[in-house]
């Protein structure tokens, strides 16, 4: 009998096997197939403890083989007990077999699939000058996003804010050790966030929100990422009445559990899949305010997690152990 082999990566092996250029790629293939109805993605699951929430996220993507599940769990307390507000794990599994092949650290892989989801939509719906930054969140969200979109753009500024001060001084040290480190600049009112903002990123637990859409200049593109309840939003009703174009990861996901447009009843122009396709425009002008909302899909999981695999394969990374 052939032994059945796993590989266990951690995070930083995670972090080491899927850079964001990468990542990027590797989402623009996950959005298309998506769009195209050429995966296999059950909705999620969700499981509310007293605490929290656990989500369990499967998806098959034929055209690649790209099959894995993971696990998600998002409880708000933890930080009081020195722990992260989300853990998680990814399984890849053999689609010839259903052998499971690789366990992964699911946190770190989640942070960058998000931020590299966020990466496509700004270089699909971001003015192609942009160079400012507004920044809401000061956590490994908004970390992933910033660094998506200076893979895709020139970014020579961000506005940062952030409800933890100490936060965001940490990320804003952080930003000066990179490469091409752009100015930041430490504000405390939403208006200064987005007011001479080309892009706004949303990357923050807040159930209510975080700026006035009347503060937006035109050619803005904002993406939100923060919330997937119906009942928070991460943007004001004014955001959304004001954006030319309203772009989402998957209709199906937005449409029950995202706030940001289930409160405005607001009507969504494309998946980013069928930008990616082709089968719809993505900006039309440098006038247009475009808006991406992304509450997350397996596919960008599987995807992601076959990506980290075959490079971890290939630079032998992570512990290999025998399962029989």
């Amino acid at each position: 009998m052939i032994s059945q082999e796993i590989r266990i990566l951690s995070a930083d092996d995670v972090r080491a096997a899927l850079p964001m250029p990468k990542a990027i790629d590797a989402m623009r293939h996950a959005y298309a197939q998506l769009s195209a109805d050429k995966a296999i993605a059950p909705p999620r699951q969700h499981i509310s403890t007293d605490k929290g929430v656990t989500l369990i996220m499967p998806a098959y993507l034929p055209e690649r083989s790209d099959f894995g599940i993971k696990v998600v769990s998002v409880y708000d307390d933890n930080p009081n007990l020195d722990l992260p507000r989300i853990t998680a794990a990814v399984l890849v599994l053999d689609p010839a077999t259903g052998a499971p092949k690789a366990f992964m650290d699911g946190a770190s892989l989640t942070a960058i699939r998000t931020g590299a989801g966020g990466g496509v939509a700004a270089d699909l719906l971001a003015r192609q000058n942009a160079k400012t930054v507004g920044l809401f969140g000061a956590g490994v969200q908004a970390r992933s996003q910033l660094q998506a979109v200076m893979t895709v753009r020139d970014i020579a500024r961000v506005n940062l804010m952030s409800r933890t001060e100490a936060a965001a001084q940490r990320l804003s040290a952080e930003i000066s050790d990179w490469t091409d480190a752009p100015e930041v600049n430490l504000v405390r009112n939403s208006e200064r966030v987005v007011e001479d903002a080309d892009i706004v990123i949303c990357a923050t637990t807040s159930a209510t929100p975080l700026f006035d859409g009347n503060a937006l200049k035109q050619g803005t593109h904002i993406t939100a990422v923060g919330t997937f309840v119906p009942e928070k939003r991460e943007v004001d009703t004014t955001t959304i009445r004001r954006s030319d174009r309203i772009v989402v990861d998957s209709r199906e996901a937005c449409l029950e559990e995202a706030g940001d447009l289930i409160i405005p009843n607001a009507e969504v122009d494309a998946e980013i899949g069928e930008i990616v396709n082709g089968d719809k425009p993505g900006r039309a002008s440098d006038d247009e305010i475009t808006f991406f909302k992304s509450v997350g899909v397996a596919v960008q999981d599987a995807v992601a997690g076959a990506a980290v695999l075959a490079a971890a394969e290939a630079d032998g990374l992570g512990t290999v152990i025998e399962m029989a």
